[in-house]
């Protein structure tokens, strides 16, 4: 759902509803998306305790694995960023240099990789924190990242969607974190 509020016009080019059921591309949707789901499905069976922080490295992984993807896709993948001229900018093909935001993902994943290391043990004595953590720092990652990114369709304030999909969800998940966060002994 986050592809098609990222992207609006595509809704009617791919076929309304049955466009919006074949998916998108947006790793923002997906793990929003698969928090509710697995929220849901933990509701539906009687489950209670936390599942999300035997992920948090994992997700971390597939997170570098898909945005070197993402960078050797080039131009085809939408992951670029806006034309730049400083040194580190890459040339996808098209002749012109842009920031390169799937390194830039890569090297932030990475140092999340190594504060969540840091924190693993602390985190434990409050079950699924470190997953808060992970997705709320990526959700503020994505936030700042995305706006060195072109926009296919402005909303207010000039940001895109997948850059007001992080706010409303940084709104919603933030209180929980820091809720948590403030329980650690």
């Amino acid at each position: 759902a986050v592809f098609w509020i990222e992207q609006p016009v595509l809704w009617a080019e791919h076929g309304g509803w049955a466009g919006f059921l074949r998916g998108g591309q947006s790793l923002v949707g997906g793990l929003l998306g698969g928090l509710i789901g697995v929220e849901i499905a933990k509701k539906l069976a009687g489950v209670r305790q936390s599942s999300g922080d035997v992920f948090v490295f994992p997700i971390l992984l597939g997170i570098v694995i898909g945005r070197v993807g993402c960078f050797l896709a080039g131009l085809h993948d939408d992951t670029y960023g806006l034309p730049t001229a400083l040194p580190w900018g890459v040339d996808f093909g098209d002749g012109i240099r842009r920031h390169p935001t799937q390194l830039y993902e890569i090297t932030f994943a990475g140092l999340l990789w190594a504060a969540l290391r840091r924190l693993q043990a602390r985190c434990a004595a409050e079950p699924g924190l470190l997953f808060k953590l992970l997705l709320s720092s990526y959700l503020v990652w994505r936030l700042a990242v995305d706006g060195l990114k072109p926009v296919a369709y402005a909303y207010p304030f000039g940001l895109s969607g997948i850059q007001w999909v992080c706010l409303v969800a940084l709104g919603l998940y933030l209180p929980l974190v820091v809720r948590q966060w403030k329980r650690l002994p």
